[in-house]
């Protein structure tokens, strides 16, 4: 699939990615939920990622802690104060520390928990994408908040690649379990 440049293609593609992904979890066997991932046999996977999480709710609560990034971040900034995308201390090159702390901080949260946080962050990031208009999501330059790229790319980069990356992960950690 295109990476989205119009709004009703990033609410199609959110929207889709997610149901796959929904409906990929939904076929998880016991044993593929029970164990760990272990990616350390494939030289191929290097990013950090594959390293830190270590089951379904560590990938869940990635894509709904991003996601929270991104609804602060936008209704800030639409209200007028001025918040970059990373909270402080973090930056574009510390981003992987921020993660680790994402995970660190939800050891104790339950499969079910990060389930129905990812399925209200979901909803709450559709119903954002909803209210915004094409101009304001992929006009370059509107928001001087978001840079030299369009509010558009950080919405699809939350949820529709997102989503894509949290598949293929799992994907692969079913392969591990054959």
């Amino acid at each position: 699939m295109a990476r989205p440049t119009t709004k009703q293609a990033l609410l199609y593609a959110a929207t889709e990615n997610y149901h796959q992904l929904q409906e990929f979890i939904s076929i998880m066997t016991e044993k593929e939920l029970e164990t760990p991932f272990d990616f350390s046999k494939d030289s191929k996977k290097k990013e950090a990622h594959w390293q830190r999480d270590k089951n379904l709710r560590d990938v869940l609560i990635h894509l709904y802690e991003w996601q929270q990034l991104l609804l602060k971040w936008i209704e800030a900034n639409l209200q007028g104060e001025d918040r970059p995308f990373l909270p402080a201390p973090y930056n574009w090159k510390s981003y992987g520390e921020m993660n680790k702390a994402f995970w660190q901080a939800h050891q104790a949260t339950s499969l079910a928990t990060a389930r129905a946080l990812l399925e209200e962050s979901h909803t709450s990031v559709l119903k954002l994408l909803d209210g915004l208009t094409d101009e304001q999501l992929f006009t370059k330059g509107i928001h001087r908040w978001t840079g030299t790229t369009t509010l558009g790319s950080y919405c699809v980069s939350a949820t529709s690649s997102h989503y894509d990356w949290a598949l293929k992960k799992l994907k692969a950690h079913r392969k591990n379990c054959k």
